[in-house]
């Protein structure tokens, strides 16, 4: 029973590998870029400020959020959140991340379908993240002891929903990095190797999502196939 052979556990570890390596070279490359000024002088803050009023967007605060690398936007009560090292910032690290979450608003604004998709997606996502592990481990522990595969199936349902949302990030956050780069540069803020840092900056950001889609994926196919498994045996 459950003949899943070693195959999906040796890819599950090359991708924790390669979102280690990739969420370290990430923030590697904040850290360099949030020591190389931004000839301009503005910070975080000033750069989210001009962005959203030249993208006539006049309902959206600016908020400090505690912690590091917790910059995000919140579509719900309509706020850009940059922890304090972006928001006071005078980095290309602070213009880039503030321009790339100004990029969610401005989504939010012009009613970009993925951001909408993404959502709609949360709440069912949230209260899935609140189930899974104890459904997907419950459920392992009910095919091995009593030959029960309806609570891993369950779990899998669950966790489809999370790898969906994964999935439907990715041009989310592919597009804000588009928005906040062609406005960075329309605008002056970053010019010549400046631009081509924060471009580098958020295509190194982007990454992590891209990674992190994949091990969801990785990961639901992997209880898949114990189910399957399962099913074969019967």
């Amino acid at each position: 029973m459950l003949g899943i052979g070693f195959g999906p556990i040796l890819l599950m570890l090359v991708i924790g590998v390669m979102s280690y390596t990739v969420q370290k070279r990430f923030q590697k490359k904040f850290k360099r870029y949030a020591e190389t000024p931004l000839s301009s002088g503005l910070t975080g803050k000033e750069v989210a400020e001009r962005m959203l009023q030249e993208n006539g967007i006049r309902d959206v605060s600016i908020n400090v959020s505690e912690g590091t690398l917790t910059d995000h936007y919140n579509p719900g009560n309509r706020t850009i959140n940059l922890s304090k090292d972006v928001y006071q910032g005078r980095s290309i690290a602070s213009a880039a991340i503030a321009a790339h979450e100004c990029g969610h608003a401005v989504q939010h604004a012009t009613n970009y379908s993925f951001l909408q998709l993404r959502s709609a997606l949360v709440p069912v996502v949230s209260v899935s993240n609140q189930y899974v592990p104890y459904l997907l481990i419950g459920g392992i522990l009910g095919i091995w002891l009593f030959n029960i595969p309806h609570i891993l199936l369950a779990g899998i349902i669950l966790f489809a929903a999370s790898t969906v949302f994964s999935f439907v990030t990715l041009p989310v956050e592919f597009d804000a990095t588009k928005r906040g780069l062609n406005w960075l540069e329309t605008a002056n803020i970053t010019t010549g190797k400046e631009h081509e840092m924060a471009k580098d900056g958020l295509n190194a950001a982007a990454k992590t999502y891209v990674v992190a889609a994949l091990a969801s994926l990785l990961t639901l196919l992997y209880y898949i196939m114990i189910f399957m498994g399962f099913s074969g045996d019967d």
